[in-house]
């Protein structure tokens, strides 16, 4: 199955930062990436606006493949 950048099931607001800790690497924890979307976006608050754009963009997950962890 080919690697693919969507949403995730385990979300904290939209679950745009979830996916992109699957994407990288599926053991890491979204908390991190949250942590370094929130810094970044203190210093650039037009990361605000992508997140609502990512999650415009990104697809749901499939559920089909979900392995229930």
């Amino acid at each position: 199955m080919q690697k693919r950048l969507t949403r995730s099931y385990h979300k904290s607001l939209l679950g745009v930062c979830g996916g992109i800790s699957e994407y990288l690497n599926p053991q890491m924890d979204p908390v991190f990436v949250r942590i370094a979307w929130v810094v970044l976006s203190f210093i650039n608050p037009l990361m605000v606006v992508l997140y609502f754009v990512l999650a415009i963009i990104m697809p749901e997950p499939d559920y089909r493949y979900h392995s229930g962890y």
